[in-house]
């Protein structure tokens, strides 16, 4: 199999399995918040066939296509909730909308982990050359697939959970903005993350944004991964 092939199959698994961990973290939270709309919907699953009935080109067509054409996976998912729980419970709200990042941040500190593991027991050793698919060389020299599967697990849901926290709607820190503004602002707010519009407004703001955040993420894991080298 192709090199590139290979890291974009790697990338796709990683986005269907990160995914379907955000979006089951949010119906879980919203469920034993008392919203049991997606529990209804088979979204309190960590199975990602139900996240993928009601998001096909989302969780697959999208990200397996840019996977593969572009080295890196990219798409979306959904969780449906009852607009009128939230309104009526916004602190409920927010903590389902925090829920999915948290479960990336969660994904991000296991692979973490096992990378640190793996360096300090001689398996893995500092890159030579670093990306985001490759933050760890084997022992003997080279690339290795569970340094790759690592590195991706851990960069791919660093850069989820940030970008899903900001405060643009439709993403979750919109919803999670909601509870620090005026009842007022934040009805406004919540009627606007709702119309397509504003939803789609704020997505393309959001990509114009992200990528001066990505540059100073991915150095801030390398310093963390690797404390003691330099890398330019």
């Amino acid at each position: 199999m192709d090199a590139n092939v290979a890291v974009g199959f790697l990338w796709f698994v990683a986005f269907l399995f990160s995914t379907t961990v955000h979006e089951a973290m949010h119906a879980y939270v919203a469920w034993r918040g008392g919203d049991p709309t997606a529990y209804h919907g088979g979204q309190v699953s960590l199975s990602p066939i139900p996240h993928v009935r009601r998001e096909p080109i989302g969780m697959v067509v999208v990200p397996l296509l840019t996977a593969l054409t572009q080295g890196w996976a990219v798409g979306w998912a959904s969780t449906p909730y009852d607009p009128h729980w939230a309104a009526r419970h916004p602190k409920r709200a927010a903590l389902m909308s925090a829920a999915g990042p948290a479960g990336n941040l969660a994904i991000a500190l296991v692979a973490f982990a096992l990378l640190k593991v793996g360096l300090s027991a001689g398996w893995f050793t500092s890159a030579e050359t670093v990306n985001f698919h490759h933050l760890v060389d084997w022992r003997d020299g080279g690339a290795t697939f569970g340094g790759e599967l690592l590195s991706i697990f851990l960069m791919l849901n660093v850069l989820l959970c940030v970008f899903n926290l900001l405060p643009l709607p439709p993403l979750d820190g919109a919803a999670i903005a909601e509870i620090f503004l005026p009842r007022a602002m934040a009805e406004q707010l919540g009627e606007m993350s709702r119309n397509p519009a504003f939803q789609m407004i704020g997505l393309l703001i959001a990509w114009q944004v992200f990528p001066y955040i990505a540059d100073p993420l991915f150095e801030l894991v390398l310093k963390v991964v690797h404390p003691d080298e330099s890398y330019s």
